[in-house]
């Protein structure tokens, strides 16, 4: 008997299990476990498992990408598979081709998983949210051109607030390529602040018909739009990714066109209000103007004007009598108090001495006061009451002595 190396035996066996025709494409439901994935080479590995049993199994990157949805552990899953076996480790596997949720649909799994990853990262959070303009003069529109959709708005956005350009941006709504055109049109909005406000939507559908709206990097986009958004995808009972990401939800595109402009009713009523307020205000207003000015207009000075004038003057007068008074007394006070010290200044004054015999003798000009102030023919000018008298010292003599000075 001959002898094979494992190697050989592995191959053999791999070769048995691919050309068995029963194993080249088999469906298998189970529960996917030790998931991982390997990011560089974006294959899938994992186990499939079920109540009795597990089998490895491996997803090479072209099955991965047409994925819509990402696998975890614990899904059940139904896979169409190749059944193989791998040399190296000897144990038998699945090579997996295509793979789909078992019982819920895998859109369905991809919307959920989708949503939780945003939610998480805070893109629905109210706190980041623009609020809608109260009076935008542009409203964008990006919706399919041929929709019932865009009749919708337009039809609205007509009816409630003609004031509004209305600027369109026809894009695809669902399809191959349809989330890239709105991308597309929502940047090129914003780069050039074509709008104060954005509209995007479409009519209802399918999951599959709106899953344009569920793409994430239209949701990103939305996000980061600096123009408010309003998402208006489907019916009421719709829901899709922009509508949580979205600055407001609008359950239609009607609903969305009325949500995005005032209605001009309302506002005219509105005005109107103002209006007789302001009647009404400026009315008052008049009324107490006209009261203030009759009150200053009854006053006696405006009235009789002459009046004020002889009041001033009679205070005046009165004013002018008190000064005078107060003049008068002060210059009979000061007459007396001078006369007082007249009288004192009087009495102290040499020349009354004069009066009563006395007389000042002069020598140079100054008084005389002793014997020792001049001497014998000095010429002394003598002042009595009426005049003065020239003499010349003949004799000094001091008081108690009779020597001659």
């Amino acid at each position: 008997m001959a002898v094979i190396s494992v190697s050989q035996l592995n191959r053999y066996v791999k070769a048995v299990l691919e050309r068995d025709p029963h194993l080249g494409s088999v469906y298998i439901r189970g529960e996917i476990s030790n998931f991982k994935n390997h990011y560089a080479s974006g294959h899938l590995y994992m186990s499939l498992k079920d109540e009795g049993a597990v089998v490895n199994a491996v997803m090479y990157r072209f099955a991965a990408q047409k994925l819509s949805f990402r696998p975890e552990d614990g899904m059940k899953v139904i896979v169409r598979a190749k059944v193989t076996l791998y040399e190296r480790g000897g144990s038998y596997q699945l090579l997996i081709d295509e793979m789909q949720p078992d019982g819920v649909g895998a859109l369905q799994i991809a919307f959920e998983q989708l949503k939780k990853k945003l939610a998480e990262e805070g893109l629905f959070d109210e706190s980041r949210k623009r609020p809608i303009p109260a009076y935008p003069t542009r409203v964008g529109v990006i919706t399919s051109e041929t929709g019932a959709a865009v009749q919708d708005i337009r039809n609205v956005l007509g009816r409630r607030y003609p004031l509004a350009e209305i600027i369109m941006a026809p894009v695809l709504v669902q399809g191959d390529g349809a989330a890239a055109q709105i991308i597309e049109a929502i940047r090129t909005f914003n780069e050039r602040q074509a709008a104060d406000v954005l509209i995007v939507g479409r009519g209802g559908g399918s999951i599959e018909d709106l899953w344009a709206f569920n793409d994430e990097q239209l949701a990103r986009t939305v996000a980061a739009s600096r123009i408010p958004v309003i998402s208006a995808v489907g019916h009421e009972t719709d829901f899709t990714i922009c509508d949580f990401v979205a600055d407001l939800r609008a359950p239609t595109p009607s609903a969305a066109a009325e949500l995005a402009v005032p209605d001009q009713l309302e506002l005219q009523s509105r005005l109107l209000q103002w209006r007789h307020r302001i009647a009404a205000s400026s009315a008052d207003a008049v009324r107490r103007g006209r009261q203030r000015v009759d009150a200053l207009a009854s006053r006696r000075c405006l009235t009789s004007p002459l009046y004020a004038v002889e009041e001033q003057r009679m205070r005046l007068d009165y004013v002018t009598g008190a000064l005078v008074r107060t003049g008068q007394q002060s210059l009979a006070t000061g007459g007396r108090r001078l006369a007082e010290l007249a009288g004192k200044l009087d009495a102290l004054s040499p020349l009354k001495v004069l009066g009563r015999g006395y007389a000042i003798a002069y020598h140079e000009g100054q008084a005389v006061h002793s014997v020792h102030n001049v001497k014998v023919g000095d010429s002394l000018t003598v002042q009595v009451e009426d005049g003065r008298i020239t003499a010349k010292v003949e004799e000094a003599v001091k008081h108690g002595t009779e020597t001659d000075v």
